[in-house]
C-alpha cells in the first residue's frame, strides 16, 4: 500500500546553507508522527520543507504517491497539506471569520464544521484576529487549515506558551480529528511524552539527520536514551504517571 506522506533523502535549507540532511519517513493515512529534537536540530525547517516554504535542495516529497518537491505552497495546500506554522500567523485586522474564509476550499471542511470544533470561536467569530487570545489564535490556526480540507495537517509546537487547560483541549481535538476525521499528522513538540501521547510513531532529529525512529513502545522501552537525545526534561518517565504531568510541573 502506497503511504500517504513519504520523504526520500530530503535534504533543504536557506540559500546555499543546509539544515536538513537525507532524512527519510513515511506516514500512514490516518496515523501520527512526532517530530522531535533539540532547539535548533531542523524541526521547523523540516516542517517548512514538506510546506513548500523552504526550499527542497534534493530528495523527494510525495503524498498520495504524487510528487510535491516543486510546487508551491498553495498548490501543496490543494495537494493536501496543511500546515499550523509555530508563529500562528493569524491576520490581526481580519475578523475570525475573515481568517477562515481566505483558506476555504470549499471542500470537506466549511466553517460551521470548524465553529463546531472550536466552539469559543464561533462565540467571537465577528472578532479581529488580534483580539484573541493564544489559546483562541492557535483555534484559529488549527481551524484556518482545516479549511483546505487537508489529508496530512502539520503541526509546529501547537501547544507553546499555552496554559494546561488550553493544551488538553487541544489535545483532545487532535485526538477527535484523528478518530473521527481519520486525518494524518506530523506534530513538532517539545514535551516528548505529550507528543507520544499523539503519535504512535516518532523521529528524533539531530543536526537536520535521523537519529532515531520507531514506534511509541520503542520510545518508551528506550526512554532514557531519548531523554539524553533531547538533554532536557520532558515530563515523568514512563512508569510514573499520566503524560499530562509533564506540562504541568
Amino acid at each position: 500500500m502506497t503511504p500517504l506522506l513519504q520523504l526520500d533523502g530530503v535534504a533543504s535549507g536557506y540559500g546555499a546553507t543546509r539544515i536538513v540532511q537525507d532524512v527519510s519517513l513515511t506516514l500512514a493515512s490516518g496515523g501520527a508522527l512526532a517530530l522531535l529534537g533539540r532547539n535548533g536540530a531542523g524541526k521547523t525547517t523540516l516542517m517548512g520543507t514538506i510546506a513548500g516554504r523552504v526550499g527542497l535542495q534534493a530528495g523527494t516529497i510525495r503524498l498520495r504517491g504524487r510528487e510535491l518537491g516543486r510546487l508551491p505552497p498553495s498548490d501543496r495546500c490543494r495537494a493536501g497539506i496543511g500546515f499550523v506554522p509555530q508563529e500562528r500567523q493569524i491576520f490581526g485586522t481580519l475578523s475570525v471569520e475573515e481568517n477562515l474564509r481566505v483558506a476555504d476550499l470549499r471542500r470537506d471542511w466549511t466553517m460551521e464544521a470548524v465553529f463546531d470544533l472550536f466552539p469559543r470561536l464561533a462565540e467571537r467569530r465577528r472578532n479581529g484576529g488580534g483580539q484573541l487570545s493564544g489559546g483562541e489564535q492557535q483555534m484559529l490556526a488549527i481551524g484556518r487549515a482545516l479549511m483546505g480540507s487537508p489529508a496530512c495537517l502539520l503541526l509546529d509546537e501547537p501547544f507553546e506558551g499555552l496554559g494546561p487547560v488550553i493544551v488538553d483541549a487541544l489535545v483532545e481535538v487532535l485526538a477527535r480529528l484523528r478518530r473521527d476525521a481519520g486525518l494524518s499528522m506530523i506534530i513538532v513538540e517539545q514535551h516528548a511524552r505529550l507528543a507520544l501521547d499523539l503519535a504512535e510513531q516518532a523521529i528524533v532529529i539531530e543536526r537536520g539527520r535521523v537519529r532515531l525512529a520507531g514506534s511509541r513502545d520503542t520510545f518508551l522501552a528506550r526512554w532514557n536514551e531519548v531523554e539524553d537525545m533531547l538533554a532536557v526534561t520532558h515530563g515523568p518517565g514512563p512508569d510514573t504517571g499520566p503524560f499530562q504531568e509533564g506540562i504541568r510541573g
